[in-house]
C-alpha cells in the first residue's frame, strides 16, 4: 500500500540523520569537506554507514544491505540535501540500482559498508572486451572503488586502478558534489549483460528521484536560512520579515518547498511500489522539484541583500547546488518533454 505521508519510521530516520548532520556537517564542516582530496568528510560518510546504515537502506538484505526500500534512502538524501553535505550517496545509490538491474550483485556487500561506487554512463566505446575513450562528468568517479560503465550496448564493471584507466577530479560550480574526467585506454573490463537499456532506464529514474530529494532538502535549507534572516535582519526600526511584501515572498517559497517534497514523495512511492505511472511521476516530480530549488535559491540570494553573494555567507551554496542538481539527470524542458504523448 502507498504511504501517502512519510510514516513514524520515515520520521524518526529523518530525525536521527539531521541530528547527526547539525552535530557534523554546519556550514564550516562543509568548507572543510570540499577541501579533502576525496571532495568530501570520509569520517562522516563513514559514521552514516555505520551507524544508520545509509548506504545499505536500498540493497536487498540477501545482498549484504538492509533489505529496506528508495523511500528510506529518499528520507536520508532530503537531510543530506538541507544539511547541503557532500556525500557520495547518490552516486552509489544509482549504481547500485544499476547493479540490481543487470543482475550483478558481487559489489553490493562492499557498496553497503560504504564503498563507493558510481555509473559511467557515456562516451566509452568497446570492442574485444577492452573500453577507451573519455567520460566527463562522472559523479565522484575520481574516489569511486567500483565503477559502472556503459560502453556501446552492454554495461561492464570497471577495476578503478586497471592498467590505461586515469582520473582526475573536476573542478564545477557546485563544490558540494564531486565529478570527474575518466579516461579510457584499452582498459580491461568484465561485461556483466549484453543489453544495458533496461538498467541503465532503471538506474536514471533512481538517479533522477534521489536528486529530487536533493533538491527538496536544498529548497528547505534556502527558505529556513532566509525566514530565520528576516527575523534578525532590522530596516526602518523593524524585522523585515515584518514587512508584508516580504511575507508573501516567503509564502511562496513555503508553497513550492512543500509541492516540492508531496511530488517527489509521490514520485517515490510510485517507484517502490512499481506503479504503471512511475517513470512519469518522476519526470513530473523531477522537473518540478529542480525549477523550485532554482526559484527559492534565487529569492535567498534576493531577500539576504548583498551578503548572500559573499564567499563567508551559506545563500551562494544553495544557489549552486540549485543549479547542479537542475542537470544532473535532465534539465526540467526535458523532464516534461517525456510527458507529452
Amino acid at each position: 500500500m502507498t504511504d501517502l505521508v512519510p510514516t513514524r519510521e520515515h520520521t524518526e530516520l529523518a530525525s536521527s540523520v539531521r541530528n547527526l548532520l547539525d552535530k557534523r556537517s554546519d556550514s564550516q564542516a562543509v568548507r572543510r569537506a570540499i577541501e579533502q582530496p576525496s571532495g568530501f568528510d570520509t569520517e562522516l560518510w563513514a559514521t552514516l554507514c555505520e551507524q544508520i546504515g545509509v548506504a545499505a537502506l536500498a540493497i536487498p538484505d540477501e545482498h549484504g544491505g538492509a533489505g529496506f526500500t528508495l523511500a528510506e534512502t529518499y528520507v536520508v538524501l532530503e537531510e543530506l540535501g538541507r544539511a547541503l553535505t557532500p556525500s557520495p550517496l547518490l552516486a552509489s545509490v544509482v549504481a547500485t540500482e544499476a547493479l540490481l538491474a543487470a543482475d550483478h550483485h558481487e559489489p553490493l556487500g562492499r557498496i553497503a559498508e560504504g564503498a563507493v561506487a558510481t555509473v559511467v554512463w557515456s562516451g566509452v566505446t568497446a570492442e574485444g572486451g577492452l573500453l577507451s575513450g573519455p567520460a566527463a562528468p562522472v559523479l565522484y568517479g575520481d574516489v569511486a572503488e567500483f565503477l559502472v560503465v556503459a560502453a556501446g550496448d552492454g554495461l561492464f564493471v570497471v577495476d578503478p586502478e586497471a592498467t590505461g584507466l586515469t582520473r582526475a577530479r573536476l573542478t564545477g560550480m557546485d563544490l558540494t558534489l564531486g565529478f570527474a574526467r575518466l579516461d579510457f585506454v584499452d582498459v580491461e573490463a568484465e561485461r556483466i549483460t549484453e543489453d544495458a537499456a533496461s538498467a541503465l532506464t532503471a538506474a536514471h529514474r533512481v538517479g533522477t528521484l534521489a536528486a529530487a530529494a536533493l533538491a527538496v532538502g536544498c529548497a528547505q535549507r534556502g527558505l529556513d536560512m532566509t525566514v530565520e534572516y528576516a527575523k534578525q535582519r532590522e530596516q526602518f526600526g523593524r524585522p523585515i520579515g515584518s514587512f508584508q511584501a516580504l511575507k508573501h515572498r516567503m509564502a511562496d517559497m513555503l508553497v513550492k518547498v512543500q509541492m516540492s517534497r508531496a511530488g517527489a514523495w509521490a514520485a517515490v512511492q510510485a517507484h517502490v511500489h512499481d506503479e504503471p505511472n512511475a517513470d512519469r511521476l518522476a519526470a513530473a516530480a523531477a522537473s518540478y522539484c529542480s525549477e523550485a530549488a532554482m526559484a527559492v535559491a534565487a529569492e535567498t540570494i534576493q531577500l539576504h541583500g548583498g551578503i548572500a553573494i559573499t564567499w563567508e555567507h551559506d545563500a551562494h551554496l544553495v544557489l549552486k547546488r540549485a543549479q547542479a542538481l537542475n542537470q544532473l539527470f535532465g534539465l526540467p524542458h526535458q523532464q516534461r518533454a517525456t510527458l507529452l504523448p
